[in-house]
C-alpha cells in the first residue's frame, strides 16, 4: 500500500519533519495564575503531542495591552519564557518540534483588561462581538485607533517578543495575522477606515504587517518565522468581506512568495458559508497553492482522508489540526493505524485543569512520552 501523504517526511526550511501533521495553535486558557505564565500542565500538555510534524503553540500575547482572553499564556515577561523553556525542553527531549504563535487581538479585548483603557486597533469601529472578560461575559467597546507612535511600539513589542521566544528556545515563531484580530483588522477594509499610510490601497493595509515581519527577521533566521492568514474570513468577529479583501490577502501572499524565505505561511479555508459571497474563495489551498511557491499549511476542518486528499492533490504542504489534537495525543500513530479518533468536549476547551487538557488517552503504539 502507498505511504499515506500525512505520514512522508517533509523538508521546512532547514527543519526535518518526521511527517506532515501539524498541531495548530489553539487557546486553551490553561495559565492560571498572575503571570500569565505556562505551567507543568502545559509541559506534559504539548509533550504528549509531540509526534507531530510540528507543533504550533496557542497564541501567547506580545503584552499585556495585547490580551483578550482570560488565562493565556503570553511572551513578554520573565515568567512565561521560564514556563515556556520547560514546555520547550520537554518538547524537544520527546523528540519534537515547536514554535511559537505571536499575538495580538486588537479590538477583540475590553477595557477589563486593561484597567479601563480602551483596546487598540486601525479604527474606532466596534466589531460588536462578545469577548469573555475577568468579570464575564461582555460585549466589546469602540476601540482606540492607533497612533503611528502605538503601531511603533507595538511593532517593537511584535520584536520583542521573538525574541523572548527564542530565549525560551522555541524553534520559530509565528505572527498570527489571521482570524479577525489585530493585523487582520488592518487587512480588512469594513476594520480600516485609516487615510494615512496603513490605510486605503491594499499596499498600505498590509503595510503594519511588512514592518513588523522586516524587524522580526533582523533578530532571528527569516526561515524559522511563519505567517498565518485567513482570506475567506467572514461573519466572525465583525469582520465582513469586500470586493478588496482577496485582492489584498492576494497581494500579501504573492509579494511573501517574491520577497521572503518565511518556514511557512498557515491558511485556513472559510470558517462559515461563503459560497453566495461574489467576492469570496470557496477553496483556499487551491487559489493560493499557485501564488506560493514555499511551504504552504492548509487548516480548518481537516480529517485523515481529507488530509491525505489536499496534499496528493497538490494544494499543500502540510495540514494543521485543532479539535483533533484537543482528544487525539496520539493523533499520528491513529492516521497511521487507522484507529478511530476519539471525540472532543467542547466544554472543556478552555476550563482550567487537567480535565479535558491533559486527561486523553492514546490509543496506539505511537510514542507519548510519560511526563
Amino acid at each position: 500500500m502507498k505511504e499515506q501523504s500525512l505520514l512522508t517526511p517533509y523538508t521546512m526550511g532547514n527543519i526535518q519533519l518526521p511527517n506532515r501533521v501539524v498541531m495548530a495553535p489553539m487557546t486553551r486558557s490553561r495559565a492560571v495564575n498572575n503571570d500569565d505564565a505556562p505551567t507543568d500542565l502545559h509541559v506534559k500538555y504539548y509533550t504528549q503531542r509531540a509526534t507531530a510534524g510540528l507543533i504550533i503553540s496557542e497564541g501567547s500575547q506580545v503584552s499585556k495591552r495585547a490580551v483578550g482572553y482570560i488565562n493565556t499564556g503570553g511572551m513578554h515577561n520573565q515568567a512565561q519564557i521560564d514556563g515556556w523553556k520547560k514546555v520547550t525542553e520537554s518538547v524537544h527531549q520527546a523528540g519534537g518540534r515547536i514554535f511559537a504563535q505571536l499575538w495580538h487581538v486588537g479590538r477583540i479585548s475590553h477595557p477589563d483588561f486593561h484597567n479601563g483603557e480602551l483596546p487598540w486597533a486601525p479604527s474606532a469601529l466596534n466589531p460588536d462581538a462578545e469577548v469573555f472578560t475577568p468579570e464575564g461575559q461582555k460585549k466589546t467597546v469602540t476601540p482606540k485607533a492607533m497612533t503611528l507612535e502605538d503601531i511603533k511600539t507595538t511593532q517593537n513589542e511584535f520584536v520583542q517578543a521573538a525574541k523572548n521566544a527564542m530565549e525560551a528556545g522555541f524553534d520559530g515563531v509565528e505572527i498570527h495575522s489571521s482570524n479577525g484580530y489585530l493585523f487582520h483588522q488592518f487587512f480588512n477594509g469594513t476594520s480600516n477606515h485609516r487615510e494615512d499610510q496603513y490605510g486605503g490601497s491594499k499596499e498600505n493595509k498590509a503595510r503594519f504587517f511588512f514592518e513588523v515581519l522586516d524587524e522580526i527577521k533582523k533578530v532571528m533566521p527569516e526561515n524559522r518565522i511563519g505567517a498565518r492568514f485567513n482570506p475567506s474570513l467572514h461573519g466572525v468577529f465583525g469582520m465582513t468581506m469586500d470586493k478588496d479583501t482577496i485582492p489584498t490577502f492576494d497581494y500579501i501572499i504573492e509579494r511573501l512568495d517574491k520577497e521572503y524565505d518565511l518556514a511557512y505561511i498557515h491558511l485556513s479555508e472559510p470558517f462559515t458559508d461563503v459560497s453566495g459571497l461574489d467576492f469570496a474563495v470557496t477553496n483556499i489551498a487551491e487559489h493560493y497553492r499557485p501564488k506560493y511557491k514555499g511551504t504552504l499549511m492548509i487548516n480548518s476542518g481537516f480529517d485523515q482522508e481529507k488530509g491525505n486528499r489536499v496534499i496528493d492533490d497538490g494544494h499543500a504542504d502540510l495540514v494543521s489540526f485543532a479539535k483533533l489534537y484537543v482528544s487525539n495525543p496520539d493523533l499520528v500513530g491513529r492516521f497511521r493505524e487507522n484507529v478511530p479518533v476519539s471525540d472532543w468536549n467542547k466544554d472543556s476547551f478552555y476550563t482550567p485543569g487537567k480535565e479535558g487538557y491533559t486527561d486523553y488517552e492514546a490509543k496506539t503504539r505511537e510514542l507519548i512520552p510519560n511526563t
